[in-house]
């Protein structure tokens, strides 16, 4: 039985679930929340041809303000189950991050939904979730 179990979420249907399986599967198991900040998304908010230089401090701010919002929204959809979890948010590529996490914290499972990212970034970057599953040093579970 797990003990330490890691879900990526951001806010995707897909996290959700994610989220609901570690919650019902493993209640008794440590469980942390991890939304990943994509470095690449503070920089597209002006695009490449942007006539004005935005101010990314900023715009990591306003991501990260999002991300808690996510966080903390994940805080209260385990509390429905009874289950109090951790949450974290960090910087850097998405699957490589989620690895590392897990890698790095002693996390013995590993939860992602099926589809958590959309639009360019996944098709560029490919699936989150696989990329996780073949890199992950523990075992995953894809919840779709």
């Amino acid at each position: 039985m797990a003990k330490h179990v890691l879900v990526a979420v951001d806010d995707s249907t897909q996290s959700t679930e994610a989220l609901e399986f570690a919650c019902t599967e493993y209640p008794e198991a440590t469980i942390t929340a991890l939304y990943v900040l994509d470095p690449g998304d503070f920089y597209a908010v002006s695009g490449v041809e942007g006539t004005a230089m935005a101010n990314y401090d900023e715009i990591q701010g306003h991501h990260e303000e999002r991300a808690e919002g996510i966080l903390e929204t994940a805080r209260e959809q385990a509390a429905e189950h009874g289950v109090e979890i951790e949450t974290e948010h960090v910087v850097g590529s998405v699957s490589r991050s989620i690895v590392d996490y897990a890698a790095e914290h002693g996390v013995d499972h590993i939860v992602v939904g099926s589809h958590g990212r959309t639009g360019a970034s996944r098709i560029l970057l490919g699936s989150v979730a696989e990329t996780v599953a073949r890199r992950s040093p523990v075992p995953v579970t894809i919840v779709r």
